[in-house]
């Protein structure tokens, strides 16, 4: 067995282990996950950090700033949705009945047109659907007190995640260096040349798909904000945030932004253009944001640089969400960036041999 076979032996006993591992302690590893792949991204900006400061400051201020940088970014971005369910919800109960009215108005034509007999008793419709509106406020908030009371210890259990994934955090700052070390030291000395020089490749690979990522999803933000501004949407800023945020898990962050816009462009415009003002400004602005990121921005930035196909990036998140939880869906695209380069070493070593040569 030659020795990059070995190597890929070694380092494929090492996935079905932490693979096992995912499978049985998913619940107990899950903030601990979470805050190793914090710190794998976070670890570079720490380390600049240390570096721009030459040693005149200790690294744990640099850890702090970093890591209290991080929870304003995400306590941020969760605040993006408040607003959007401040302003939805009761335009929702306000603009429904009106939208209702011009629903009918224009269906009406268009189904006499096809021959179709429809009537609609609207005032009953509306009388029901803001009875179970005014009603599912109150219902929503009881079952969400009773949960808490009943499920108190799902609740304790994300309220010590919630302070668990920081402290876990900054240990792994502060030390990620030593844990690395340590952890090579746990590879035999003759696997450790094609191990670190695997390793080296897999944190290229993923180095260059997450830069590449958070330029896709900078770019896209200020797009759809400014497109849905230009359209006169009072929501633009949080809901194109928000979109151009949620591409990082394709397909669904686009169609749950393109929903959130449709219908706070339906309530809002109900009085002026109404359902046609609001589908064009969907059409147009999230048209041409899947063209740009579809055909210029993800296979520029990201899938030029590491060869990942978005389908595989897909069946990634679909897969190990599937199989492991969050968790999964956590480690998925670091799981695929390194199994892009096994494949790779595979797929070479095979061209290479003498199978494939036809010299054996």
């Amino acid at each position: 067995m030659t020795d990059s076979q070995k190597s890929f032996a070694a380092w494929a006993a090492i996935a079905s282990i932490f693979l096992l591992m995912l499978w049985f302690l998913a619940p107990v590893m899950a903030p601990f996950i979470v805050a190793a792949v914090l710190a794998y991204a976070l670890t570079p900006l720490v380390d600049w950090l240390d570096a721009a400061a030459r040693g005149r400051v200790p690294r744990v201020l640099a850890v702090l700033v970093v890591e209290l940088l991080f929870v304003l970014l995400a306590l941020g971005l969760v605040l993006l949705i408040v607003p959007i369910l401040v302003k939805e919800l009761p335009l929702m109960r306000d603009q429904l009945p009106v939208f209702l009215d011009k629903v009918n108005t224009a269906l009406q034509p268009l189904l006499r047109k096809l021959g179709v007999k429809l009537s609609l008793d609207l005032p009953s419709i509306k009388a029901f659907v803001m009875t179970y509106l005014n009603a599912n406020f109150e219902d929503t908030l009881a079952s969400v007190l009773a949960s808490v009371k009943l499920g108190g210890s799902a609740a304790l259990a994300v309220a010590g995640n919630v302070v668990l994934i920081p402290v876990a955090l900054f240990y792994l700052l502060m030390d990620w260096e030593r844990f690395i070390r340590h952890l090579r030291e746990l590879i035999p000395p003759r696997l450790r040349r094609g191990s670190d020089s695997f390793l080296q490749e897999s944190d290229q690979v993923l180095g260059e798909y997450l830069r590449g990522q958070l330029v896709v999803m900078g770019v896209l933000a200020v797009y759809y904000s400014v497109g849905l501004a230009l359209f006169g949407l009072d929501l633009a800023l949080p809901i194109g945030t928000f979109t151009g945020l949620a591409v990082f898990v394709p397909y669904l962050g686009f169609g749950l932004g393109l929903v959130l816009a449709l219908l706070a462009g339906l309530l809002e415009f109900s009085a002026a253009g109404g359902a046609t003002q609001a589908m064009l400004m969907v059409a147009v602005v999230y048209g041409f944001g899947q063209l740009l990121e579809s055909f210029f921005l993800t296979p520029r930035l990201v899938g030029e640089r590491i060869g990942l196909h978005p389908l595989a990036v897909i069946f990634a998140l679909l897969a190990f969400g599937q199989l492991f939880g969050f968790v999964g869906i956590l480690v998925a695209l670091p799981v695929s960036a390194v199994l892009l380069v096994a494949v790779r070493r595979v797929r070479s070593g095979y061209l290479a041999s003498d199978l494939y040569q036809g010299r054996g």
